[in-house]
């Protein structure tokens, strides 16, 4: 009978790999944290209708790239491609934007059915961050500033940077919309596909090729920013204004867009050229219309999303993982014979007691000393408790530095935890 493996794109994290994840995790935990974000949890399947509305019905993750299929009730459910919709959906349906501000992340999966490649699959994981009920261009600046955080806490400061744009208002856009379909049409035959197919769906989109050709002919199309209305202009000013202040270099890149008409003002990118092609870490900008338009009250909202798999890969490229993530063993407690399972098992559970924080492993499954102290040094611990029949006799262990030449040492089992506190903190 044929094995069965994992689907094509949705890929298993093995144990070698969490430990790098849980770093990762955890740093994002902190550094949110820090600036007074709140955790929500939402399921990975929602109903089809929200991605439809939130996403809409003529884009390319809902025409192609959603799993969609319809539960036993005839429901059509949809596992989500992104986050903020439900998160919106659940802010919404449990009333945690009525009259009050909220600032919120989550982290998990999402699924979208594309041709998976280094750094993006069909399964991938994001952290996002969303904030509702402040229309200042502080709460952009907070996500930047908390952003840069975040990037020097893991070492990538000097790897990624900034680009940001204002995109105006939905007014704006449309007439800006209008002059670039206008000037495009003259080109229409010189376009790449997927720009010929935007023209009509989604012209906005163009500005993001990477066709030599279509960039050929951006070059002279008329730019977004002459078509901005003041209000956004000003918020744009005082958004660059609060990131000089904090010391966050950015650059402003005038085709940076988002295609749905929900967002409008600032949107961002990180970027870092380490990656080639799969550039961009992290990316967010405001979306002043979503509730709105998920039949909520019009809310003020801004957030980010940052892709987990990227961020990871990006990490050990630069080899920034720190040593100490690895999750190996601090001590290995050997049993050498039936009699010293039980009282070795015993002096691991005082150590774990005494030693918070310190990872300790008890040899189970039997076997020679040689073979257990193979399995110490596999373990990656930095010393070996041995206890035998003699060592039991006596009330002593044997502590064995596994990581340099110094000689075992018989220890009293009384003392073992003090003297491996003082070893551990060298």
């Amino acid at each position: 009978m044929a094995k069965i493996q994992a689907i094509r794109g949705m890929n298993d994290i093995l144990p070698e790999q969490t430990p790098v994840w849980q770093y990762v995790e955890s740093t994002v935990r902190q550094v949110l944290g820090q600036y007074g974000y709140q955790e929500i949890r939402m399921p990975v399947v929602e109903q089809t209708e929200l991605f439809k509305r939130s996403i809409g019905e003529v884009t390319d993750i809902v025409e192609k790239e959603m799993y969609t299929f319809d539960d036993r009730n005839g429901d059509s459910l949809t596992l989500r491609p992104e986050g903020t919709a439900g998160c919106v959906r659940a802010a919404e349906e449990h009333g945690l934007l009525f009259n009050q501000t909220r600032r919120l992340w989550y982290t998990g999966p999402m699924f979208r059915h594309e041709r998976p490649q280094k750094g993006r699959y069909r399964q991938f994981h994001q952290i996002g961050v969303e904030c509702f009920g402040m229309d200042g261009p502080d709460i952009d600046a907070e996500l930047l500033i908390l952003t840069a955080r975040l990037w020097q806490v893991l070492g990538l400061a000097g790897h990624t940077r900034l680009e940001i744009n204002s995109i105006g208002t939905s007014e704006a856009r449309k007439v800006y919309r209008q002059a670039l379909v206008d000037y495009l049409d003259q080109y229409r035959d010189q376009l790449d596909d997927d720009s010929k197919r935007r023209l009509t769906t989604n012209p906005l989109r163009i500005l993001d090729s990477k066709d030599a050709g279509t960039r050929k002919i951006l070059d002279g199309a008329p730019s977004l920013d002459d078509y901005l209305d003041d209000e956004s202009r000003a918020h744009f000013e005082q958004l660059k204004g609060l990131l000089d202040a904090a010391g966050v270099k950015y650059s402003v890149n005038p085709a940076l867009v988002r295609g749905l008409d929900y967002y409008g003002k600032t949107v961002f990118e990180w970027i870092t050229d380490s990656l080639g092609a799969q550039g961009t870490v992290c990316a967010g900008g405001r979306y002043d219309g979503l509730v709105e338009q998920l039949g909520g009250k019009p809310t003020k909202a801004v957030g980010f999303a940052m892709g987990l798999e990227r961020l990871i890969l990006l990490l050990e490229t630069l080899e920034l993982v720190p040593d100490y993530v690895n999750n190996h063993a601090d001590v290995y407690v050997t049993a050498v014979g039936d009699k010293v399972i039980a009282p070795a098992m015993a002096i691991a559970e005082e150590l774990r007691s005494a030693l918070p924080g310190r990872v300790v492993v008890t040899h189970c499954g039997g076997g020679s000393f040689k073979s257990q102290m193979k399995k110490a040094d596999r373990s990656g611990a930095r010393y070996a408790v041995i206890l035998g029949e003699n060592e039991l006799a006596s009330g002593n262990v044997g502590l064995k530095p596994l990581r340099d030449d110094e000689p075992q040492q018989d220890i009293a089992r009384s003392e073992l935890a003090q003297a491996l506190a003082s070893r551990l903190a060298q």
